[in-house]
């Protein structure tokens, strides 16, 4: 806030300002900047989108004669005043920061032992010390009278106070703010994507604040059931879902909302189905509310599907991304998604979309394409495969080009392994849910020893002490036994 008042002091720009036309088809919940009291109900003509922040800190700072609410550097909450040094903000060897000063609320600064070391608690102890109260630079006539009152009229003071007025106050008088202003007829997509382009130093304005905005409108507070939603899975059980988004959590309830109203429009040609920005933020609350709560339900049944792979954290999910279309597909399929032969298809779909690594681009065409052709195909309305599957190509030789675990399938290698009956170096116990976590399994643990084809050769090394086998990397990035060593 310091730095803002300096910047306005010296005329430097500070930023554009965007405002929207208030009383459009696009409703948005209002709210007075902070420390305005507004007396009945006062509808706004215009909305501040963009400028929050710098608007609130120079309300509080200039026009209330309350006391500025702010955090220190530690985040802890104090109030207070802005002085300014008259002498010192004129001078040319002082940094113009310094030149204010932040007063407690009592307006007296207290020094060692509780003395007090400056008091401004009236406008004469705020003339004598040559501190200028900020509350007061829209209406500082009265207080420069008194200052030079103050001082007996003597020229230095007057020209003091003349020098300060033209080159300090006069700034604030005469200061603009570059102000962009959106008409009431502009559709939210095209506020979100305006907001993008002019604030690139600050926060993005996300489709998901956007909704939240729109929502709360209608005495709807999208965050707050965000928050909720996610509580279902927080608790460390559904650890591959502990990185899904507000923003996936929102291309997943569009999704099956537009997939629901196609089938109800019962035409081929129907509503289209997707998940982009501009589908998100033309989502009715209504369709919100009514696909959220599957899409809660859905997400827990995709974790639980996951798990039945042996994937069991989410730095092991192959793909974040495929988690969206997973989700929808298992609230779409209801109680059909819990059948052996669902559960078949399903699989085979999931891994085709790993191994043929098709979720690495732009995924939101194949979302849309995957929920309806999935859910045909699993509950047998038609033979044709899915795109994903028949899309999908893995050629052997991609293995040998597999080294970090950053690839999806890398990860599905890894799945695959311990489905298939990975064990314990030390024990020789299958590696399952309860072990897994128990005993930290990480990919490095993993490994196919050299010279023992027995099943069970995939096994897990446990610690590197002399009388236990080593890790030990290989040129092509898997790992190998030492010589001599027995393997389970």
């Amino acid at each position: 806030m310091r730095g803002l008042l300096s910047s306005v002091s010296q005329g430097f720009p500070v930023g554009t300002l965007m405002m929207l036309q208030a009383g459009g088809t696009t409703r948005f919940k209002q709210r007075p900047i902070e420390g305005v009291e507004l007396s009945g109900n006062v509808i706004a003509a215009q909305l501040l989108l963009d400028g929050q922040q710098r608007i609130t800190s120079l309300y509080q700072a200039l026009m209330l004669d309350t006391p500025v609410v702010t955090v220190d550097g530690k985040g802890r909450r104090i109030e207070g005043w802005f002085y300014v040094d008259m002498k010192a903000v004129l001078g040319d060897d002082v940094d113009q920061d310094e030149a204010f000063r932040f007063i407690p609320a009592d307006r007296k600064l207290k020094a060692n032992f509780g003395r007090t070391e400056l008091d401004l608690s009236t406008m004469d102890d705020e003339c004598r010390a040559g501190l200028f109260p900020m509350r007061q630079v829209f209406d500082a006539d009265d207080w420069g009278f008194k200052f030079t009152e103050l001082n007996g009229y003597e020229r230095e003071a007057h020209v003091l106070w003349q020098t300060f007025n033209k080159r300090f106050i006069k700034q604030f008088e005469q200061y603009l703010v570059p102000v962009i202003e959106l008409s009431a007829t502009t559709p939210r997509e095209a506020v979100c994507q305006v907001f993008e382009k002019v604030n690139t130093g600050g926060v993005t304005l996300t489709v998901f604040e956007l909704l939240t905005a729109t929502y709360a409108a209608e005495e709807f507070n999208l965050r707050q059931y965000w928050d909720q939603c996610r509580m279902h899975w927080d608790d460390g059980k559904f650890r591959v879902l502990s990185e899904v988004a507000e923003t996936d959590f929102l291309q997943a309830v569009t999704l099956l909302a537009t997939y629901r109203r196609r089938e109800a429009a019962g035409v081929s040609d129907g509503p289209r189905i997707g998940c982009r920005r501009v589908d998100m933020l033309r989502l009715p609350l209504d369709d919100f509310k009514k696909c959220s709560e599957e899409i809660v339900n859905g997400l827990l049944g995709a974790a639980k599907f996951l798990h039945r792979r042996y994937i069991f954290d989410v730095k092991f999910v192959p793909y974040g991304a495929q988690l969206i279309p997973l989700a929808a597909i298992c609230a779409a399929l209801g109680t059909a998604w819990n059948t052996y032969e669902v559960q078949q298809k399903v699989t085979r779909w999931y891994w085709c979309g790993v191994f043929g690594e098709l979720y690495s681009g732009t995924t939101e065409t194949r979302f849309a394409r995957d929920l309806p052709e999935v859910v045909d195909w699993a509950l047998g309305r038609t033979s044709i495969e899915p795109r994903t599957v028949s899309e999908a190509q893995f050629a052997p030789g991609r293995l040998r080009t597999l080294r970090t675990r950053n690839s999806a399938a890398y990860k599905g290698v890894y799945a695959l392994l311990l489905a298939g009956g990975a064990r314990d170096w030390c024990s020789g116990n299958q590696i399952n849910a309860a072990t897994y976590v128990d005993d930290a399994i990480d990919i490095h643990h993993v490994f196919r020893s050299r010279g023992v084809p027995s099943k069970g050769s995939i096994v897990r090394s446990t610690t590197r002490s002399s009388t236990r086998p080593r890790c030990r990397p290989t040129p092509t990035g898997t790992s190998s036994v030492a010589p001599r060593r027995r393997a389970i």
